[in-house]
C-alpha cells in the first residue's frame, strides 16, 4: 500500500471519528466549569455575605477577561456567567454588575442573569 493511500485512509478515519464524537465547531478558551471556578470567590460578595469584593474574586474576573480573547470566547464566558447567575440563590444583581468596576476590569459585557451575550464582540 502506498503512503498516500495510507494517509488518505487515516484522514478518512479521523474525519469519521470526529463526526461520530460530534466535536464542536469551535473551541473556546474557557469551559463553564473554569468560569464558575474562577468566579466562585465572588459568591459571598454578590450574595451579601461580605461587604467588600474579595481579592480572589478580582483575580478570577481578571483571568477570565485575559483568557477570553476572541469573540467566541467572550460570548461563551458571558453565557456561563449568565447561566450561573440565574442559578444563584440570593443574588444581588447590582453587586454582581459592579464587580468588574470594583476590580478595575473593563469587561465587554455586563455580568448578570439577563445579559444578551450575542451582542458582544
Amino acid at each position: 500500500m502506498s503512503s498516500s493511500m495510507l494517509l488518505m485512509k487515516v484522514t478518512c478515519l479521523a474525519i469519521m471519528v470526529c463526526m461520530i464524537l460530534g466535536l464542536p465547531q469551535t473551541l473556546v478558551a474557557l469551559s463553564c466549569g473554569q468560569v464558575e471556578a474562577k468566579l466562585a470567590p465572588c459568591v459571598p460578595y454578590v450574595t451579601g455575605i461580605v461587604g467588600v469584593v474579595p481579592q480572589p474574586c478580582c483575580d478570577g474576573v481578571k483571568a477570565i477577561n485575559n483568557q477570553a480573547a476572541t469573540k467566541d470566547d467572550r460570548q461563551a464566558a458571558c453565557r456561563c456567567i449568565e447561566k450561573a447567575a440565574n442559578m444563584l440563590p440570593g443574588l444581588n444583581v447590582d453587586a454582581l454588575v459592579g464587580v468588574p468596576d470594583k476590580c478595575g476590569v473593563n469587561l465587554p459585557y455586563n455580568l448578570g442573569p439577563s445579559t444578551d451575550c450575542n451582542k458582544y464582540d
